[in-house]
Formats: structure tokens, sequence, C-alpha cells
């Protein structure tokens, strides 16, 4: 039997007609994984031709992973699941021609639908009201690793990334879909031997920490939001108010930053476990971001307001040079000492002992796995800052761009390793 896709489509109308967007995803069937989102904004059409319109994007980009595929179509529309099912008449000309659109992407032989709540497609909704929210298009592609064969056959060593096998999150990026599975290995294949990754042996990654008892670590991924329009301001952006969203740019950057933390354990920090838990910030920029990292690797996001942005009270939503006049010396000093709390808010050492607080109970829930923690620039400073035993006053020192990956390690016995600071996802 082949390989088999999973479309998930939605689309949406603010006004039924009004202005609509249709969002799209192809996973692998056997692994969950996300390899392509679709999304674009249509104008003024119904709700009807939105969620047709998805349901063309996400065949077209199914077709272009292997068109030899068995694709499941799983959409929320009962009328679009049963039009297309052939057991009920569609009258509407717009819908008519979507439909045979969709009918000739594919042979109807190799496409079967499945109607599914809504709760359950969720992650093609979000996409739809990404393109409605930025008036956008989106085609993001996500090639799958290759195997240790296509490997070699290039002129690489087995377990080498492959050239090219990383997403762009822009559109037009190419699709590469390929039918190994890059959790299994191939039919026939034995499976490798797993590294000694906590152990101070040769498979240990040059410069990494040496650890001679075997004690596994907990890693923590720290993401930093996509950009904001405060971002682009140069206000101060905290925790005081939910907002705001991210920015079309910023949307692209939290796909981006997506797509290199799905690479993690993978062909990026091979030592590192793939994660397998995303936690967030409550607030509405990091929640944005947090989806599109559950998106691409299929994980439930959790929310912990220990890992909030700081609060800065009096300061939110102004700029430096504003803050300077009204609070002489002040930002300077919130900055150099860290440990001066802004105006009705927090200093940096407090945001320091939440999130430690926050990190701790990770670690007490157990080490040999890897959790994301999507957050704030000021949150992840604040995270290295205590792993290192850096006093606040160091923690402004630490790069940490819009969509950037940080990790920490964390051991039972206090031992710690600083893996990376605020790796860009941007190319």
């Amino acid at each position: 039997m082949g390989r088999t896709l999973i479309v998930e489509a939605d689309g949406g109308s603010r006004g039924n007609p009004g202005p609509a967007g249709y969002g799209a995803l192809v996973r692998d069937a056997a692994t969950g994984t996300v390899l392509a989102e679709r999304a674009r904004y249509l104008g003024v059409v119904s709700n009807n031709v939105a969620e047709y319109s998805g349901l063309v994007a996400g065949l077209d980009a199914a077709r272009s992973i292997d068109p030899e595929a068995r694709v499941l179509v799983r959409m929320d529309s009962k009328l679009v699941v049963e039009q297309m099912s052939g057991r009920w008449k569609i009258k509407h000309e717009d819908m008519r021609r979507l439909a045979a659109e969709a009918a000739q992407v594919l042979p109807p032989s190799q496409v079967t639908y499945e109607w599914v709540p809504r709760a359950d497609n969720s992650a093609a909704d979000a996409l739809a009201n990404e393109a409605m929210d930025t008036g956008g298009e989106i085609a993001r592609d996500f090639p799958e690793p290759r195997s240790d064969e296509e490997r070699t056959a290039v002129g690489g060593a087995p377990g080498d990334a492959a050239p090219g096998d990383t997403a762009t999150g822009l559109r037009g990026a190419n699709s590469a879909g390929r039918s190994d599975s890059p959790d299994s290995p191939a039919e026939g294949r034995p499976a490798p031997a797993p590294s000694a990754v906590a152990f101070d042996t040769p498979t240990r990654p040059s410069g990494a920490r040496a650890r001679f008892d075997g004690a596994e670590p907990l890693t923590v991924v720290l993401v930093r939001h996509g950009q904001t329009p405060l971002t682009v301001a140069g206000a101060y952006s905290g925790s005081s108010v939910p907002g705001p969203s991210l920015t079309a740019r910023g949307r692209v950057q939290a796909a981006q930053a997506a797509d290199l933390v799905y690479r993690i354990g993978r062909d990026r920090w091979t030592d590192v476990p793939k994660p397998t838990e995303i936690v967030a910030s409550p607030m509405v920029r990091a929640q944005e971001t947090a989806r599109a990292v559950s998106r691409r690797l299929g994980l439930h996001v959790g929310t912990d307001e220990r890992f909030a942005e700081v609060h800065f009270g009096e300061w939110e939503g102004l700029t430096a040079d504003q803050i300077g006049e009204r609070w002489v010396g002040h930002p300077e000093q919130w900055l150099v000492s860290g440990t001066e709390a802004a105006p009705g808010g927090e200093s940096m050492a407090d945001v320091g002992d939440r999130v430690w607080a926050g990190l701790q109970d990770l670690l007490a829930q157990g080490t040999g796995r890897t959790v994301v923690v999507v957050g704030h620039a000021v949150q992840v400073r604040a995270a290295v800052g205590r792993a290192i035993e850096a006093p606040p006053s160091r923690w402004a020192g630490f790069r940490v761009p819009p969509g950037s990956v940080s990790i920490v390690r964390l051991w039972a016995d206090g031992a710690t390793e600083l893996t990376v600071v605020g790796c860009p996802s941007e190319p």
C-alpha cells in the first residue's frame, strides 16, 4: 500500500459574504508531520467558497508532495465533505466550479473525505484567520529529512543534513516530499542504535558539557515570539496588556522558528531529544507564535503565566526616548542594575525568580525530554541568566532577536549547559 497524506482544510468569511480567507495544511499520515501550509486572503466571498478554496489549495499542495499518494481530506464543513463525496448535490455555480477544480487536482479514486468537529480542525482554521488578519498569502513547505542512503548518494555522511532540507516560510518555497518517514527507518533497514547522549563518550558532541554519571538533563528550548507593531516602533512591550498581535513579518518569523524547533533532534542539535511538549506565555504574541510551533510539531500548547514578559508598569507602550524624558536615568538604571523595578512593574531579577520557578517545575516533572517554552526577550534572558548563574546586571547583554531560539539544559543535581543563545530562525 502506498503513502497516505492528510489534508486539513478550512475557510471563513467575516460576514458571509464578507472578508474571507482559507487555510490548509498537509500532514504525513504515518507520522503526523506537517509537510506544507497554505493560506490566502480572498477578498469578499461567501464562507462556502472560502472552504472550497481551502480544499483546492490543500489538494494542490498534497499533489506537489506526492502525486501518487492516497489523500484523506478532513474538514469541519459538512457541506463540502458530503458534496465532494457525491452524496449531496451542488447547486451554487461558484461551488460547482471549485468542486470541479478540486476533482481535477487528483483523481477522485485517490481522495476520500472525512468530516471532523471544528475543534479537530483548529490548525487549518488558524491559518485561515491568519490570512484574513494579514490580507496576504502563505505558502510554507517543510521538506522531510533525507534518508541515510539519499545523503550518501549526494556526498554527505549518514545523519548529515541534506542540502536544502530547510523550510523557508516564504511563498514559493520548493516542496520535496519523500516516502521515507523522518522518524522511522526505511523498510528492511535496521533502526540506528540509540546514542549515549548523556555520557562523556565519543558520541557526545564536541564542546558539550561532560557528564560521567549518565544523568540526563531536561532540555528547554526558549523561543522568542515574532515581530509585533511595538517591536517595529521600539516601544516597551511587556505583560501589562494582552496584545499586540504579530505583524505579517512576525507570522513568517513564527513559522521559521517553528521549522527550526522541528529540526531539533533531527538535523540540528542531534544529541538533544525531539520536543514533546510546548508551554507558552499567555500574551497574544507568544500564543500566536506557539500555535505556529504547535502546527509544525503536532503538539498541544499549554500556558504558564510565569513565562510572561516583564511587567513594565507605567512604561508599557512607551519608547525609550519617551521614558527617558519622564523618568530621567531610570531606564538606564533598570538595565544596568537588573534589580531596579520599572515604576509599578518588575525588575529583571523579579522576572528571573518566576521564570526559574517555572523551569524548576518542568525539571521536577522529569529529565531526558525536551520542552519548548515560547515567550519574550526579557523572559528568555532571565532564563539564560539564571541557568548560568549570571547576575541580573549582565542579562541585558544577551541578544535575543524576534523568532530566535535559545537552548538551556538543566540537570537534577543543579548542573546546567547553555547550548545556544538567540539563534536566528530567519535566513
